[in-house]
């Protein structure tokens, strides 16, 4: 199962026999190195664009539907093209399809009748971004070539997220999916939605470990985290109106306005401001070559998310607390959401071989589950593939 010519042209010809020609497109995945939970604070993010990613092929319907067949899971979903724009949630996978089409509709793309074949090598469930790089590649499919600034492709899929999937997420997964850069992560500013490359230090591998687990509980969790930050910029606008979002907020607010909050607001907030801080710090650690306090920086990372932001698990907690116990490790952290999905670990190159071995063994022994170990390295963006 991969994402290379020959295996998307048989699968698409097995599902759509009387199909025309396809077009490729594909749009990566992500690890965010650090800056967790930040992006729907508009503040600050440094993801990695992966060369695991989600790729569609595409070719006209003649019987004027939308037809998608997804690979990973199995299942073929089909509406006519006229009753996208009246379409209700399935809640399920689909619903990133006619999401996505329903948003070209409202921004004035013709969508045409079309047959789409989707695979990702993005796993599902593991803090990669499988969802956000599901929704470019088949946004692209569906422009079938056509040109869209690449921020206005950003925001119509997170629209599609945010309105019909019904998930809040900020911009940063979309984002680092469109604008990906080989060799280099990007800094993004979720609030003026620009970015500048980092370019990252010989020296580390950037190696994910997913847990394999997803805890239920991270689905109303997450909505609970917005409404926490939100009450928490409520109670200090109340004497700063200038303060929009928790960007805006810094450690003095904090310590003013914090006997007012409710304690969990308060470690809330702290867990955003002080992250915005070491994206921050992190980017300067680059720039500098500096392996040490980059490593320093992902340990504090997950010791706030474990503690203030309440976002890990016991699974994510025993691979950070396990990648550190090693040697030639530099940092770990847990990555994405939360309440399982994948770790992120700064790792010596020439340690990556025992560490990918020692961290699988390690946590089977512990849980009883192999977990996956992906290599990641810093790619392109999402666009049309050229063969």
């Amino acid at each position: 199962m991969d994402g290379t010519p020959a295996f998307l042209r048989s699968r698409f010809k097995e599902t759509f026999p009387h199909s025309g020609k396809p077009k490729f497109f594909r749009a990566p995945g992500r690890v965010n190195l650090i800056g967790e939970h930040t992006d729907y604070n508009l503040g600050f993010v440094l993801p990695i664009a992966l060369d695991l990613a989600s790729y569609t092929a595409a070719a006209p319907d003649t019987q004027g539907k939308l037809c998608v067949r997804s690979e990973s899971e199995g299942e073929t979903r089909e509406w006519p093209i006229s009753s996208i724009i009246d379409l209700e949630p399935a809640r399920d996978w689909s619903d990133y399809v006619a999401g996505v089409a329903r948003e070209l509709i409202l921004a004035g793309y013709d969508v045409q009748p079309a047959n789409l074949f989707v695979h990702s090598t993005v796993p599902l469930g593991s803090g990669l971004s499988s969802s956000a790089a599901f929704e470019v590649s088949v946004a692209l499919a569906l422009l079938n070539g056509r040109d869209i600034p690449p921020l206005e492709l950003v925001h119509l899929c997170q629209r599609a997220e945010n309105r019909f999937v019904g998930m809040p997420c900020g911009v940063m997964d979309q984002y680092a999916s469109v604008f990906g850069r080989s060799g280099a992560a990007l800094q993004i500013d979720c609030r003026t939605r620009q970015h500048q490359p980092v370019p990252l230090p010989e020296g580390i591998a950037i190696i994910a470990v997913n847990s394999m687990v997803k805890h239920e509980l991270g689905k109303t969790a997450y909505r609970e985290r917005v409404d926490e930050c939100a009450a928490a910029v409520r109670i200090i606008q109340e004497r700063h109106p200038l303060v929009k979002s928790l960007r805006d907020a810094t450690m003095r607010h904090l310590e003013t306005f914090g006997p007012a909050m409710p304690e969990l607001v308060y470690r809330r907030a702290r867990h955003v401001i002080t992250e915005n801080g070491r994206v921050i710090e992190f980017v300067k650690a680059c720039e500098a070559k500096d392996l040490e306090r980059m490593g320093r920086t992902f340990r504090e990372s997950h010791e706030s998310l474990r503690h203030d932001y309440e976002v890990s698990c016991e699974e994510l907690d025993f691979l950070v607390e396990t990648a550190l116990a090693m040697p030639a490790v530099f940092g770990a952290r847990m990555t994405g959401g939360g309440f399982g999905g994948c770790t992120v670990n700064l790792v010596a190159p020439q340690a990556a071989a025992d560490f990918k071995s020692a961290i699988a063994r390690k946590y089977e022994e512990r849980f009883g589950t192999a977990p996956a170990v992906y290599d990641c390295h810093p790619s392109a963006g999402a666009g049309e593939m050229q063969f």
